[in-house]
Order: structure tokens, then C-alpha cells, then sequence
């Protein structure tokens, strides 16, 4: 009854300010008392813990629902939809991967070097990325091999799409089950963010501080780079006039209540009604905009090609031209895996770092930085992908009428 009031106080305030005052409240401890740092970082080590436990399966129960319940046949009419998504979510890691390499940023991590064995080449990174794709499903699960996971999803998802409806829904609810218990593991970020911050800046002080505040400005300019050149140029492919008047109405409409939700999935309702007012075509939209909600993350990929560069960086691995390319790629494919809730791109950060040979433990560590700035990066990153769905919608929706 005494924890009633608080549990309902937590309730109506938002997760943005809850992680904001544990961000504050971590600094205002490593500044005051640095000796009770080694107490409560033991909430980040147990957050980190909660994260590696739930990222592989949210992967694999996400990637092989979505695929199973994905209804064949369906006239919808949505493949140059599709096709704008895939390339604008391509373009986004692109345009990533070429801002690390001119501004890198260096992280902040604790037994980094430990276990690092950096790839020789594109050739090693091949061999490694074929021999993690056939591992055993259980060991890739046990083991965090994300590449792994990813493939026995996909194949997993494509066989059960020929069973039975009761196994397809079944599926289903897996994985709305798992994302709730996603939701309940980053409703603990404040706690989590609090004893990460609060070790953080005990051990490295402003140090920390100005490699955040440079992550963030790259992570931040390439979304808004996205968002105001590279998705105009797709739209004005499509539409061959101004693109600007779309662009803003997107971004007003759909992005700013996206970066405040901070979920694509929970704007879709948002999405679903800017469409009509666009006058779309309901066939259309109304399976283009929850579609993308899952699949159209440029975001995700700026985010997830970002954080794994600043992790190589960090650890002196040299990335060369044929491996930046395969990160793209590879960026590209896991952000359309990312999940419609908060945070959900950065659970996919360790299958990239994995093309580097960064461990699990450091990668994850990489994650919690991520929930760090997660405060800006998740909110602005939830708005360019939630305008995006429907920009890109309206963008396909025009170029048919007009032909």
C-alpha cells in the first residue's frame, strides 16, 4: 500500500525524464561522493545483465513472427514502398559509416582489451560471418551470436509461414510477450543508467562527458542529414517536384509526437490518420505505415553503424573500405529488426560489433552508452523513422497517380 503512490508517480511520469533525473543524479554522484560509486553501479552491472539476457531472444522471436505472420498474395500494392524503405534505410547507414570515419568518437569502457581480437580483413570477417550463420541455435543463443540468431529467425519465419494459423499466432504472441518484457527491462533504464553514470564518471570524470556529447552530435547531424537531404532526394525521385512541403508536413506531424513517444510502434495510430488527411490510398497505407513501423528504421541503422564504429575506434580496430561497406549491409538488415519500442535499436548493436570481433560484454557495454544518450539519440531516432513511414508512403502513393 506505502509503494502504491510511488509505483503511480512512475507511471505518469514519462521514461525520458525518469532516465534524465538518473543521468543527473549519477554525475551529481561521481562529483559529491565518488566512494559510493562502487555500490550502486552494481544497478548498471545488473542492467547490462538484464539486456544481454533478453537481446537474443527478442532477435529471434521479433525477426521470425514478423516473417511467419507476413500474409503472401496480399494486393496491396506496396512493393515500391518497400523498395523506399530498403533504400532510404541503406542510404541512412551509408551516410553513418562515412560520418564515423570523418568525425570518430571514443568511448569509454571498462576492460575493453579483454578477449579483442581485432579481424585481419574483409576475408576473415566472411569466414567468421559464414561459420556464425550455420551455428547451432541453442549455442547462438547461449553465446549472444546474433548473426546466428538472425538466420535461424529468418528461416524459422519463412517455414511457418506454410503451417497452421494456430502456430502462426502463436508466434505472434511470443512475441508480444517478449516485447513486454523489453518494455519492463528498459522501464528499468533510469536504475540502470543511474549506477552506469554514476561508475562512469567516478573512474573517467568529464572525460566521458565530452565523448558522449561528440557520439551524440554525429548520432543527432547524420538523422538530421537523413531527414532534410537524403529522404528529400528519394522523394523527389518519386515525385519530381518540391519535396519540401511533404518533408516538413512529415516531420511536424508525424516526428515531433514520434520524439516524445519514442516508439514507431506507438505512433502508427499518428501515422495511420496523416495519411488519410494526405488523401492516400487506405489499401495502401494501412499496410505500409505498421510495416514500416517495424522495417523502415534509417535511424536504427545511423544508430547501430555509429555506436559498432565507435566501439572499433575505440579498441583500434581498422575498418577498411570492403568491411564498412558490409556494415551497411548489415546495419541495413538489423535495423529492420529493430523493435517498436524504446531502445529497441540498441539491443541490435552487438551483431554489428560482432563483425569486428568485439565481445559480447564490450558491446553491451556500448549499449548502455547507448541508453546514456538515449535521452536526444532514441527520440530523435524514433522520428526520423516514424515520419519516414510516412513519407516514403505518400512519396510511392503520388508517383503511382501521377503515372
Amino acid at each position: 500500500m506505502i509503494l502504491r503512490p510511488l509505483v503511480q508517480l512512475l507511471n505518469r511520469t514519462s521514461l525520458v525524464l525518469q532516465i534524465a533525473i538518473g543521468l543527473v543524479a549519477g554525475i551529481a554522484l561521481a562529483l559529491l561522493a565518488p566512494q559510493a560509486t562502487d555500490e550502486v553501479g552494481f544497478l548498471g552491472t545488473l542492467f547490462i545483465s538484464a539486456l544481454k539476457a533478453v537481446a537474443p531472444v527478442l532477435v529471434f522471436i521479433l525477426v521470425a513472427s514478423a516473417i511467419a505472420n507476413h500474409k503472401p498474395g496480399q494486393p496491396t500494392h506496396i512493393r515500391p514502398i518497400l523498395m523506399l524503405y530498403l533504400i532510404g534505410t541503406l542510404a541512412a547507414a551509408i551516410v553513418a559509416v562515412i560520418a564515423s570515419s570523418l568525425w570518430p568518437s571514443t568511448l569509454v569502457l571498462h576492460d575493453a582489451a579483454t578477449g579483442t581480437t581485432p579481424p585481419g580483413g574483409i576475408a576473415e570477417v566472411l569466414k567468421s560471418l559464414a561459420l556464425n550463420v550455420v551455428d547451432n541455435p541453442v549455442n547462438a543463443l547461449l553465446k549472444g551470436n546474433f548473426i546466428g540468431i538472425l538466420a535461424w529467425a529468418i528461416g524459422l519465419g519463412i517455414a511457418i509461414r506454410h503451417g497452421s494459423d494456430s502456430t502462426r499466432a502463436m508466434f505472434a504472441d511470443l512475441s508480444h510477450g517478449v516485447t513486454l518484457i523489453v518494455r519492463v527491462v528498459i522501464r528499468c533504464a533510469p536504475l540502470g543508467v543511474f549506477g552506469l553514470v554514476a561508475t562512469t564518471f567516478a573512474d573517467a570524470g568529464l572525460k566521458a562527458l565530452a565523448g558522449y556529447a561528440h557520439l551524440l552530435i554525429v548520432l543527432v547531424g547524420c538523422m538530421l542529414f537523413v531527414a532534410l537531404v537524403i529522404n528529400p532526394l528519394i522523394v523527389f525521385s518519386q515525385i519530381r517536384r518540391n519535396p519540401y512541403p511533404l518533408v516538413f508536413t512529415c516531420l511536424r506531424e508525424s516526428g515531433v509526437t514520434a520524439f516524445f513517444t519514442r516508439s514507431s510502434a506507438a505512433n502508427v495510430p499518428v501515422n495511420l490518420q496523416l495519411a488519410e488527411r494526405l488523401g492516400l490510398h487506405e489499401d495502401t497505407y494501412s499496410v505500409s505505415i505498421p510495416l514500416g513501423a517495424t522495417i523502415n528504421m534509417a535511424g536504427a541503422a545511423i544508430t547501430i553503424s555509429v555506436l559498432a564504429l565507435a566501439a572499433a575506434h575505440t579498441l583500434g580496430i581498422q575498418v577498411d573500405l570492403a568491411t564498412a561497406i558490409l556494415l551497411c549491409v548489415v546495419s541495413a538488415v538489423c535495423a529492420c529488426g529493430a523493435s517498436g519500442v524504446a531502445g529497441g535499436s540498441l539491443l541490435l548493436i552487438p551483431l554489428a560489433c560482432s563483425l569486428f570481433g568485439i565481445p559480447a560484454d564490450v558491446a553491451m557495454q556500448v549499449v548502455a552508452i547507448g541508453f546514456i544518450i538515449g535521452i536526444v539519440q532514441d527520440s530523435a531516432e524514433t522520428a526520423l523513422n516514424s515520419s519516414t513511414d510516412v513519407l516514403f508512403t505518400a512519396a510511392a502513393c503520388m508517383a503511382r497517380d501521377k503515372a
